[in-house]
């Protein structure tokens, strides 16, 4: 990637302050783009902060726990006072929650999987919609898994949530199809970052990818000159996977 092709752009990042979030933020800031990074630990975004200054970058932080609606809501207000348009919404923040057989999963555990998973990214979609149809080319991209259709036994619920995510990425690509707006899922895979090693505490955390390489893959959707929608980007693959309808 050469230059700025996201100069005088706005992206919002959730789930920005570690791992692939927080990666994906400073790449963005380095491509160009004013970052409006989203999310619960003040502590990680003033690192992140301190490093997309370094890079000669700038940024937004705001504080944000991704179940408060009524936030996500305020900050779509904030927004659209100060740019009147969004060009990148990037959808990362998510939990894991329990690995465990469904039958031993806690109602409330599952309750705030789905509310930060699934909940919390339909009200972005909800309120960033109008800002993303303000831009020039609109890009809004979903951080994804393949568990969604594995059906990999302990990961009911995330891979539910993932599901989920999934059907209703699409299903506003396909509400944008006559629109500049452009939205796709993204699959990053195994990737060295606290939540996989968390549900895999025994793997080399060195034979992983860094949330950096990844984040890297990503941008590319980001831009306007990604004209795919209504798809999956898989890293590990380097490709946009085909979806087929049934006859």
């Amino acid at each position: 990637m050469t230059g700025k092709p996201l100069s005088d752009r706005i992206a919002l990042v959730t789930g920005a302050s570690r791992g692939i979030g927080a990666a994906l933020a400073l790449q963005l800031a380095k491509a160009g783009a004013h970052v409006v990074a989203v999310a619960r630990t003040v502590g990680g975004l003033e690192e992140l902060d301190d490093k997309i200054k370094a890079a000669g970058g700038s940024a937004t932080l705001v504080p944000l726990d991704m179940t408060d609606s009524d936030g996500i809501a305020r900050l779509a207000l904030a927004l659209n006072d100060r740019y009147g348009r969004l060009d990148v919404l990037a959808g990362n923040a998510g939990v894991l929650g329990p690995l465990s057989p469904l039958g031993h999963i806690e109602p409330k555990d599952w309750d705030n999987l789905f509310a930060v998973n699934v909940t919390a990214n339909w009200q972005l979609i909800r309120c960033m919609d109008p800002l993303l149809k303000s831009a020039p080319a609109g890009r809004a991209v979903f951080l994804t898994s393949a568990v969604a259709y594995k059906g990999r036994a302990y990961w009911g619920p995330y891979a539910a949530s993932k599901a989920a995510l999934d059907a209703l990425v699409r299903a506003y690509a396909a509400e944008c199809e006559t629109t500049k707006v452009c939205a796709n899922l993204f699959a990053p895979g195994p990737t060295r970052t606290r939540m996989y090693l968390g549900a895999f505490p025994g793997i080399d955390p060195m034979t992983l990818p860094t949330p950096e390489e990844v984040a890297k893959s990503i941008v590319p959707l980001c831009l306007p000159e990604c004209m795919e929608t209504g798809k999956i980007y898989e890293f590990r693959t380097g490709k946009f996977l085909e979806f087929r309808t049934p006859a």
